[in-house]
């Protein structure tokens, strides 16, 4: 089975960033269906995001930076960051990082 995780680290604070909300979207052409919702943990890590098998195709995560960076009294410039990826593997582990900063942001896969 598919999963899907993260892992998001303050870089500017030098900490997790927990308490933030992200989404999972599997896109579809024009279609966008909902695939699943969480908050980081007080580890800035979300555990896998499907409520359901995921299949090959076209996902997307959208990490609330607007609402952390207001929690941590922060002013950042990117207000959503949203991260676009191929499940290619439909058995895989798909781990997406995020690096996050006011003013900067970085993803990887990690492992």
């Amino acid at each position: 089975m598919t999963t899907i995780s993260s892992h998001v680290l303050d870089t500017a604070l030098g900490r997790p960033a927990s308490g933030m909300a992200v989404d999972l979207d599997l896109l579809d052409g024009a279609r966008t269906h909902p695939v699943g919702t969480s908050v980081t943990d007080a580890d800035g890590r979300v555990g896998d995001l499907s409520r359901a098998p995921l299949h090959e195709g076209v996902y997307r995560l959208t990490f609330d930076t607007a609402g952390y960076f207001a929690a941590t009294g922060q002013r950042g410039l990117f207000p959503v960051v949203t991260v676009t990826f191929t499940v290619a593997d439909p058995g895989g582990h798909y781990h997406v990082p995020l690096l996050l900063s006011p003013f900067a942001y970085s993803v990887y896969r990690g492992s």
